[in-house]
């Protein structure tokens, strides 16, 4: 590829801009705890977790699970109103823990819940390729006929060896047919991945690029590590601290640009880098930089070098 093919405003394929050209609106997530557990943390696989994971972290305080889905959207709305006020449609965002991790008789009842408010358009449901089955994705395709469904799987790593070492509890292949099955039934799917995983060195992460490339996936999202406070990744890096690949925030930039233009063009892209509250790590090492503030370095980043996602794709 020899030319630019976002000649729009942005260099990269943007999930915002994707919304705001399909629905005409921008379509706002509301975070839902809707108290679902994993089987990471129940026995089923293991109890201690993901070695990175602490929800709280991740999810605002209006996200509760002692409150209804109901009381949780109002006072979500009622957030981003104050926080973008040219808020107007949402979608319920079902993400602490794994959301399709029940019989699906319940997660009918539990989404139905959200979708009977009326300024909710759809769900984004994030959950774990292991917690899908063929009956939920029919009922999930369904489903999607009428309204807007957005399944995020957690996948975290391409390599094996890195998801055994922070205790995912399954492997790529696994992530692999859970999304070509999604896939064959139209369903907007998303997949979450971390840079910066124990391990991994810089090369590793470029060139899970074409890896993700080769996979029916419609967005992805991409977050920097953090290593967040009482979790087992937190003693990991205070024993091996030299097993860790750590960005400054210009190398992120810059590297995050070379996966981008490794990375197909069509793909929307979410985020490219994640905040967590200070409270809960023991350092900023990027000081208190909001997302907004980041992607405009990105972009500016972006044109300096001229170029875009996908140009060595």
């Amino acid at each position: 590829m020899d030319s630019n093919p976002f000649r729009k405003v942005k260099r990269y394929n943007s999930l915002v801009g994707y919304f705001k050209e399909k629905y005409g609106c921008r379509l706002q997530k509301i975070v839902i705890d809707a108290g679902f557990t994993c089987p990471n943390r129940d026995g089923t696989i293991s109890r201690g977790g993901c070695t990175y994971c602490d929800n709280a972290a991740f999810h605002p305080s209006y996200s509760t699970p002692d409150k209804s889905v109901a009381l949780q959207i109002e006072e979500g709305i009622g957030f981003h109103k104050k926080r973008y006020r040219t808020a107007e449609n949402y979608l319920a965002y079902f993400q602490p823990y794994s959301n399709t991790y029940a019989p699906l008789e319940d997660l009918k009842k539990i989404y139905a819940q959200a979708l009977e408010h009326p300024a909710i358009k759809g769900i984004v449901i994030g959950t774990r390729p292991d917690c899908m089955d063929e009956q939920k994705l029919d009922y999930l395709q369904e489903l999607s006929q009428s309204k807007i469904v957005m399944i995020e799987y957690g996948i975290e790593s391409c390599y094996d060896r890195t998801l055994l070492r922070i205790n995912r509890g399954h492997d790529f292949r696994t992530a692999v047919k859970t999304i070509e099955a999604t896939s064959r039934r139209g369903i907007h799917q998303g997949a979450h991945f971390i840079f910066g995983l124990p391990g991994e060195s810089r090369e590793d992460m470029l060139n899970m690029a074409p890896l993700i490339n080769g996979l029916p996936l419609n967005s992805v999202k991409f977050h920097q590590l953090q290593i967040v406070k009482g979790t087992a990744m937190e003693r990991e890096f205070a024993r091996c601290p030299e097993d860790f690949f750590r960005f400054t925030l210009e190398e992120y930039i810059d590297f995050f640009i070379d996966f981008l233009e490794r990375l197909r063009p069509d793909l929307y892209i979410e985020r490219f880098a994640g905040e967590v509250p200070p409270r809960f790590v023991n350092e900023t090492p990027w000081g208190k930089i909001r997302n907004v503030e980041l992607l405009r370095l990105l972009e500016a980043r972006l044109e300096e070098r001229n170029t875009w996602q996908g140009r060595l794709a």
